[in-house]
């Protein structure tokens, strides 16, 4: 579409003039998506899951999911699931940032990614928008598009996996980024992608009731194989059974790892071969030194990255992981036999998650003290394919996540658009609001 500069006075409405200051006129219903990124491919994936379920869900609907992955390239997308590709950091393993473009400042790429987000919601102009895991962005860079939206009237969504982080060290960091106001003021509703018989990742943290109110726990997402997709191009897994060993992303999954590359070369006769996914943040001198050891393993393979993990845990006998959450919905969804090898480093979310999974008989765990003995791994990976499967287990709407989300979100659109004549939006989801109690009980599910 053109962009005219409007420099004289306002035409009449039948010839409106579009700046590029102003929403887009027309179309169906709209959702914004901000993926925090920093790290590892996680927050993609999730975000990326639960815009094909909205689009599959409403015919007349767009998602545009804002993100600094460098590789979401790699994923393939649906109609009307789109993304705009904003400058990418890098999280050191010191928590500090840098830009993913070492030739441009921090701070400048932080105030780039700031301005193309506050910019893009403007003129995108989204029935809702959804802000995945960081309440207010990286390094604060969602606020003034919060607050833009806030008054449009936009209805807006915290998105929070199930395990946040030790709550002791989450409620200092959220203190140091001053989330509370922004939880109070500016979000309609905290969705978890969980359960709180799992984990209530807000609970400890010193929260005003009127934020724990807004709390809706989902269930997990969902997840399944997709269908009439390329194959990923090169090695591929093996015919018979095998163990997949994945590491997401692979920025911190080396540990992991050496310890089943240990195993196999401890014990040459493990009865089934393993097929290894390294991550594409794995550091290439860590990946060629991993490559260099399966030479002389003929049992184990190796592949750098698969766009559709679900594909391979799917024939797998048996999944070894760290315990990320996307990998743990997967291994729920494709009722898998799983052992997790958490990381404790610089977060206690898989952890807490690999413990309490475990305490329900929905996964087997193995903690890393530092020696990773390999006889240990080894009767590990032995026993897990004779280990109970996850539906052994009956747990109440523990897979419902995607099903809650489509519902909460077409509730809050319908009320973003539907308001009596010459009522701002902000006026008409007042009103609503003020007339929600009666059905309280039914929105805040498995409280």
């Amino acid at each position: 579409m053109d962009q005219v500069k409007n420099s004289g006075p306002r035409p009449a409405p039948d010839h409106e003039i579009w700046s590029s200051e102003d929403p887009i006129p027309g179309g169906g219903l709209r959702i914004l998506i901000y993926s925090h990124d920093s790290f590892g491919l996680g927050h993609l994936r999730r975000c990326r899951s639960i815009a094909h379920s909205l689009v599959e869900n409403h015919s007349g609907l767009s998602i545009l999911i804002l993100s600094g992955s460098p590789i979401i390239g790699s994923f393939d997308f649906r109609a009307r699931v789109d993304f705009v590709r904003i400058p990418g950091v890098i999280k050191r393993r010191n928590g500090e940032y840098t830009s993913l473009s070492h030739l441009i400042d921090i701070e400048q790429t932080l105030a780039m990614r700031s301005s193309i987000i506050r910019h893009t919601a403007s003129i995108f102009d989204p029935d809702l928008f959804i802000v995945d895991k960081e309440p207010l962005g990286l390094r604060g860079e969602v606020r003034e598009t919060l607050q833009m939206l806030k008054e449009r009237g936009t209805p807006l969504i915290l998105g929070l996996r199930d395990v946040m982080d030790d709550p002791e060290l989450l409620a200092s960091e959220w203190e140091r980024k001053d989330v509370a106001p922004a939880l109070r003021d500016l979000f309609d509703e905290i969705w978890v992608y969980g359960l709180p018989g799992i984990c209530r990742p807000l609970e400890g943290l010193g929260l005003p009731d009127s934020v724990l109110r807004k709390t809706v726990y989902t269930g997990y997402l969902r997840r399944t194989v997709p269908q009439h997709l390329p194959e990923n191009g090169g090695l591929h897994p093996p015919e018979e059974d095998y163990l997949l060993i994945t590491a997401g992303g692979g920025g911190d999954g080396e540990q992991m790892i050496d310890w089943v590359l240990r195993a196999y070369e401890a014990d040459p006769d493990m009865p089934l071969p393993a097929f290894i996914v390294f991550g594409p943040f794995l550091a290439p001198d860590t990946k060629a030194a991993f490559e260099a050891r399966l030479a002389d393993l003929p049992n184990v393979s190796a592949i750098t990255f698969h766009p559709n993990p679900e594909r391979l845990m799917e024939r797998a006998a048996g999944v070894v992981s760290m315990g990320g959450y996307n990998t743990f919905c997967e291994i729920l969804s494709l009722d898998k036999r799983a052992l997790i090898v958490p990381r404790t480093q610089p977060r206690r979310e898989q952890l807490i998650r690999a413990s309490r999974a475990q305490e329900l008989g929905l996964v087997s765990m193995l903690e890393d003290n530092g020696t990773r003995d390999p006889a240990t791994m080894a009767a590990a990976l032995r026993e897990l394919p004779r280990q109970p499967r996850p539906s052994s287990v009956v747990v109440p709407g523990l897979l419902d996540g995607l099903t809650n989300v489509n519902r909460l979100a077409e509730e809050h659109m319908t009320r973003y658009r539907v308001q009596p004549a010459g009522e701002t939006r902000s006026a008409s989801m007042q009103r609503i609001d003020r007339g929600r109690s009666s059905n309280a009980v039914m929105t805040r599910l498995f409280g």
